[in-house]
Formats: structure tokens, C-alpha cells, sequence
């Protein structure tokens, strides 16, 4: 059963990554997004098919007994928590291609809020980012109590598995973004026709700005999957360690409280961080702009070039030395907490589940909104480029950049490397009670 449980979700996974590759044969047809959905939709329902006949092989007539509370798990009931993370899977991509696609609701009032100055764009910007993270959290709370009723933490983890065997076909989507917004750069600094831009580049890159707030939603989305199974294996080898057998979170004890809390604190922290980060680079990009400009008349008069490699080493060097103290917050709060209290430790890893969901999906839901809102002024809703409206789309956007490209998908890993920490901290644990002043002892000794 061990050899069968280990082997079954590398199965699982394997099969959903050849699926995507043969999902791209599917990308056809004149209407982008729906092309690219018949990708997804392909490559999903050839991975269910090839997981069906997987599970059917590994497991058939005998049931997979856990280890941890004997329970049988059948063939059926694992393809029944597959086919799960598969549709959450899709339903976070329709219900973010919602919240940021041109067509929809949320980006029209975001853009129609831009009529009445900077500020009424970003307060829409703001309110759809947070209203974006209903639809998912219920998905995904539907799909953790779904699969955990069909075959316990094993059927989370497995539709954990088949979501994240999807992977290729989802960040696929996500390189679409970034090259339709590249190519439309250099049709502008070619002087191309204004019609490819109007026509061809813009039109890509409003549906890139979607396809990439959809990866950032699937990789949150199986992110809060992912954690509570890495949560139960915190719990799991905690208790087999010598006196931790009755080992229990509690919300009575204050020091699981307390964890909470830090564990809430992580993400606003990590995302602050990573935002005034943003900040400092581009302001010291502007500064550099505006001294070429004053050194060099003849960039405006079309007679001198722009010095481009003095902007790229500095953003390149103030993303590398900025991002050093993000990047800690992950390893560092956890090892200071789990030194303190294994308990507190347990509350500090669902606290930053529950908060990092909420504010990753707000981020990457929020700027796609403010960034397609710009897309649809400019196509010419509400009058069009060069109106106060535009102006204030111009605003949003700038403020959506960091929200969806930088602080939000960061959170991600931010959860799941706190969680692995956590576990990479247990056999510390072992001969004592978690007690700072017995491990401090053991750690000096």
C-alpha cells in the first residue's frame, strides 16, 4: 500500500502533463480566449481519461488502506477526487476570466468609474479585487470538504495532484501575457500602423492580462490545497514523535492563537514589502528618465537615443536587492516561531493559508481588473485615449502592476514554503515538548 501510495500520485501527475501537451493541439479557432480554452478543456478531459485507467491499474480490486487511520480509499473515489481538481481548475479560470476579461461586469464598471477622476478608479479597482475572492474560496472550500469526503486528506492531495498536472497548459497561458504585451511595445517602437495596434497587438494582449490573472488564480487555488495537506503532514509526524502523540491545535490555547495571528501578519507583511519594493525601483527609473531627458535634448527632438541600458541594470539590480528581505520572511518568522512553540507554529501555518488566499486572489484579481479597464478606454469606451478617463485607467494600471505581477502570485510561495519549513523543523523536535528552554538546551548542546 506505501509503494502504491507513492506511486499514484506521480501517476496521476505524469498523465496530466502529457495531456496538456496534446491540450495544445486543441488551441484553434478565430475567437483567442475560446481557443485557448479548448486547450484546457482538451487537455483536462484526456487527463481524466488516462487517470481513470491509471487508478484502475495501480489500485483495481485492491482498495489503498491509509496508514494513518486505516480507511480503504477504491479506485472510484480517488477518479472522483481527480476529476475534482480538475474542475476547480476550471472553474477558477472562468471565474477570473469574470473579474478581469473586457466583456464582463467588474472591468466595464471599473472603466466606467474612471469617468470621475484617479481616485473613483482605484476605489473600484479596489472593491473588485476584493469582491473577486468569494467565487474562488467558495470553490475552493467546496472542493477541500468534496474530496475529503471522498477518500480523506489522501483524496485532497490527489486532486491536489491532478490540478498541478495541468500546470503546462496553464502557464502556457500564462507566457501568452507577456509576449502579446511585448509585441505590441515593438509595433509602437517601430512605428508600425496604428491599426496593428488597434487591430492585432491590443486585442491580444487585453485577453494576456486575463490568461495571466487565471495562472495566478489556479497557482493560489492549489496552493490552499496543497497546504492543508502539507498542514496534516506537520500534524502526522509530529505525532510520531516521542511525547507529541496527543498533539492538538486548539483554538483555547492562546499560544495557536498567537500563531494565528503572525501567521495572518506574514502575507500583509511579505506583500508591503514587495509593493514598496516596486515603488523604489520605479522611482528611481523616472529619476534616471528625467536626467537623460535633461542631458539629452535631442531624445525629444528624435536627433539622440535613449540610454536603455542604464534603466535595465537598475531595475535589475533594485529587483535582486529589494526582494532579499521578502524572501526571508518565509524561513525566517517560522524557524522564531517554531522555536518558541510547536503549537504556535501549527496556527502560524493556517493563519497564513487563510489570509495569503484572500489577498493573493484580491491582488491578481484587482490589477488584471484596472489593467483591462485602461484596454477598454483605449479601445475606445468611454471616449477613448487622451480623455480624463484614460488618464485615470492610466493611474489604475500603474498601481495594478505590482498588485498582479509582483506582491500577489509571490504569496504562493511564500504559503507553501512556510509549510515546508514547518516539517523541515520536526526532527528538532525530538526528546522534547517543543519548550523553548529544552530546545534552546538541546540546540546549544
Amino acid at each position: 500500500d506505501l509503494q502504491r501510495a507513492i506511486l499514484l500520485p506521480l501517476v496521476i501527475g505524469g498523465i496530466a502533463v502529457i495531456a496538456s501537451v496534446i491540450g495544445t493541439f486543441f488551441v484553434r479557432g478565430k475567437s483567442v480566449m475560446r481557443a485557448l480554452y479548448q486547450g484546457v478543456i482538451g487537455a483536462g478531459i484526456l487527463a481524466a481519461i488516462g487517470e481513470w485507467f491509471a487508478l484502475d491499474g495501480i489500485i483495481g480490486d485492491h482498495p489503498l488502506k491509509s496508514d494513518v487511520n486505516g480507511a480503504t480509499y477504491t479506485s472510484g473515489e480517488l477518479f472522483i477526487a481527480a476529476v475534482i481538481g480538475l474542475a476547480i481548475t476550471f472553474l477558477l479560470m472562468v471565474i477570473t476570466e469574470y473579474y478581469t476579461g473586457t466583456k464582463w461586469k467588474p472591468v466595464k464598471d471599473v472603466a466606467a468609474a474612471s469617468e470621475t477622476g484617479h481616485a473613483t478608479n482605484i476605489i473600484a479597482g479596489l472593491g473588485k479585487g476584493f469582491e473577486a475572492t468569494a467565487l474562488p474560496v467558495l470553490v475552493i472550500v467546496a472542493g477541500i470538504i468534496t474530496s475529503y469526503q471522498v477518500a480523506g486528506l489522501f483524496g485532497i492531495g490527489t486532486a491536489v495532484m491532478s490540478m498541478l498536472g495541468l500546470a503546462g497548459i496553464i502557464v502556457a497561458l500564462d507566457a501568452f501575457g507577456p509576449i502579446t504585451d511585448n509585441a505590441g511595445g515593438i509595433a509602437e517602437m517601430a512605428d508600425l500602423p496604428q491599426e496593428v495596434r488597434n487591430n492585432v497587438t491590443d486585442p491580444l494582449d487585453a485577453v494576456g492580462n486575463t490568461t495571466k490573472a487565471i495562472t495566478k488564480g489556479y497557482a493560489i487555488g492549489s496552493a490552499g490545497l496543497a497546504a492543508l495537506v502539507l498542514f496534516s503532514a506537520y500534524t502526522d509526524d509530529l505525532k510520531k514523535l516521542d511525547n507529541f502523540s496527543d498533539v492538538s491545535f486548539s483554538l483555547s490555547n492562546p499560544l495557536v492563537i498567537g500563531g494565528l495571528l503572525l501567521g495572518g501578519l506574514m502575507p500583509f507583511l511579505f506583500a508591503a514589502l514587495a509593493m514598496g519594493a516596486v515603488g523604489k525601483a520605479g522611482a528611481a527609473v523616472v529619476e534616471e528618465v528625467r536626467r537623460q531627458f535633461r542631458e539629452k535634448p535631442g531624445i525629444m527632438e528624435g536627433t539622440e537615443k535613449p540610454d536603455y541600458r542604464t534603466c535595465v541594470d537598475l531595475v535589475t539590480k533594485s529587483a535582486i536587492r529589494q526582494m532579499m528581505v521578502p524572501a526571508l520572511i518565509p524561513i525566517v518568522i517560522p524557524v522564531i516561531v517554531g522555536i518558541l512553540s510547536y503549537e504556535m507554529l501549527g496556527g502560524l501555518l493556517v493563519g497564513t493559508i487563510v489570509t495569503g488566499i484572500f489577498l493573493a486572489i484580491s491582488m491578481t484579481a484587482g490589477g488584471g481588473a484596472w489593467d483591462n479597464a485602461k484596454k477598454l478606454i483605449e479601445d475606445g469606451a468611454h471616449g477613448g485615449k487622451g480623455t480624463p478617463a484614460h488618464e485615470a485607467s492610466i493611474t489604475g494600471d500603474t498601481v495594478g502592476d505590482p498588485y498582479k505581477d509582483t506582491a500577489g502570485p509571490a504569496i504562493n510561495p511564500l504559503i507553501k514554503i512556510a509549510n515546508l519549513v514547518a516539517i523541515l523543523m520536526i526532527p528538532i523536535y525530538a526528546g522534547n515538548h517543543g519548550d523553548l528552554g529544552l530546545y534552546l538546551e538541546k540546540w546549544l548542546s
